[in-house]
């Protein structure tokens, strides 16, 4: 007799439906799409007003941030709940940045001295954080990285740049991937740090916002041990992936949602245009992507939540899978709606420019099945 597998249970508590009652609510109120046009045009890219509301009425920022350290102690899975969401409206607020990296990576780290330090901080709402990997070379291969942090005293300081790090211009801590004579280390810079300069970049996104930073002689805190994060840093990276391919499902939910809505109102030669079986076909096919891809997400975020061995691969294949069908799906969109998806007026185009800028952050589709091979050992 062959046993069986464990069966995994991927249905949600009534709980975490009721959080996503709740926020979908509070996003339909604070983030209209008149509103994301708004926001997407200001250098900050969110409003603090809202972000604050998240915090104090919701407690997103630190949902799943143990309660020691002023979050909510929840996990993985209503993180993915919340990331979901937040992509179906595109909200301009630095959520992905500030949890999606910055948290994730304190956690990860092992550090209770600087959780302790850092973590109340960005649960609260006081502060915005990211975690600065990416350089000129565009890989985010660990190994490659050639900013440099040294001993300076009895701290730290930073030398080197750091390209396309989101929400960089605006966060208050940045955490900071370098190299350090014992090996790979993350350090966390206050953002008005001396000789921090931050950039705005042009960015096909507009309602995600990028920043090259330049570090010179810039004061850092360690986090972890020098030369420890090696391994850490990646598992911080892999649930990272997580959260935003949950974000990519939410995203892609709206534009089939967008695409049916219109299809049944779209009158040619008298008729609705869903019911030419071209577009019905179009339709089934974009919901076909939007499941299997909801499927990938909802598996690797139960993978994140229960620490399964298999996270590392799960990860990158729900990047990899998420990252092509929120994209086709979003180009599919356009297609359906005809000559008016090109315009500047409607909705689609944003939803596609999300889609193909998250398609590179944390690598693209390529890298991830790849790294998804080597994790299983193929």
């Amino acid at each position: 007799m062959i046993d069986s597998a464990p069966l995994v249970k991927l249905a949600f508590t009534p709980e975490q439906d009721e959080l996503r009652r709740s926020l979908r609510r509070f996003l339909d109120e604070v983030s209209p799409v008149a509103e994301v046009r708004r926001l997407m045009d200001t250098e900050e890219g969110y409003d603090p007003k809202v972000w604050s509301r998240m915090a104090t009425e919701l407690g997103l920022q630190g949902i799943h941030v143990p309660e020691a350290m002023g979050g909510a102690g929840l996990g993985q899975v209503e993180l993915a709940v919340v990331f979901e969401e937040l992509g179906r409206r595109l909200a301009c607020v630095p959520y992905f940045s500030t949890v999606g990296l910055a948290v994730n990576t304190l956690l990860a780290s092992g550090d209770e001295a600087a959780q302790a330090e850092l973590l109340p901080r960005l649960a609260s709402g006081e502060a915005t954080g990211t975690l600065g990997v990416l350089e000129d070379a565009g890989t985010w291969d660990l190994d490659g990285l050639g900013t440099q942090a040294r001993r300076s005293g009895e701290g730290w300081v930073l030398d080197g740049h750091k390209s396309f790090v989101v929400d960089g211009h605006t966060a208050d801590v940045v955490l900071v991937a370098a190299r350090t004579p014992a090996g790979l280390a993350v350090l966390a810079v206050e953002g008005g740090a001396a000789g921090l300069e931050r950039v705005p970049v042009p960015t096909l996104d507009q309602t995600r916002k990028l920043a090259r930073l330049e570090l010179s002689g810039t004061p850092a805190r360690l986090v972890g041990e020098a030369g420890g994060a090696e391994t850490w840093l990646r598992r911080a990276l892999d649930l990272a992936a997580v959260a935003l391919a949950t974000e990519q499902v939410g995203s892609a939910q709206r534009c089939l949602d967008m695409t049916v809505a219109y299809a049944k109102v779209r009158q040619q030669f008298g008729r609705p245009i869903g019911s030419f079986q071209a577009i019905k076909h179009r339709c089934a096919d974009m919901l076909l992507r939007v499941e299997s891809a909801r499927a990938a997400a909802y598996y690797a975020a139960w993978a994140a939540a229960e620490d399964a061995d298999e996270l590392p691969a799960v990860a990158s294949l729900a990047r990899a899978y998420c990252s092509d069908a929120c994209s086709w799906v979003a180009g599919e969109t356009i297609q359906v709606h005809g000559g008016i998806g090109f315009t500047w007026e409607h909705d689609a185009h944003l939803y596609f420019k999300r889609a193909k800028a998250s398609e590179l952050l944390l690598g693209d589709p390529a890298h991830h099945r790849e790294l998804m091979l080597q994790r299983i050992g193929i």
